[in-house]
């Protein structure tokens, strides 16, 4: 319980980030829901019109560093040719993560 609450006194980032490649109908969004989870970052994952996948993700900077890591490989059945990051600076803080 002490270990979350030093957490919650780290700076947060915020960051934009979009997977391209064989990233849709593979269960990419629900891994990385999963991920998410257990790496602790709230934010948000869905499927663009184009073929990508986007995804805002929040956290400690450890945390979001082990996000992008994820995102780089996803899930088994996808095949990650990119994946571009930006930050985002907005005030919302988000609780959880989901798919939108």
């Amino acid at each position: 319980m002490q270990e979350q609450e030093q957490e919650h006194d780290q700076p947060l980032e915020t960051v934009l980030v979009r997977v391209t490649g064989k990233v849709q109908g593979v269960g990419f969004r629900f891994a990385t829901v999963r991920r998410a989870h257990m790496v602790g970052v709230g934010g948000w994952v869905r499927n663009n019109d184009d073929g990508s996948v986007e995804a805002l993700v929040q956290g400690t900077p450890d945390q979001v560093d082990q996000m992008l890591a994820w995102l780089r490989q996803g899930p088994p059945q996808a095949r990650v040719d990119e994946v571009t990051s930006e930050r985002q600076f907005i005030d919302r803080r988000f609780t959880r993560f989901e798919q939108q």
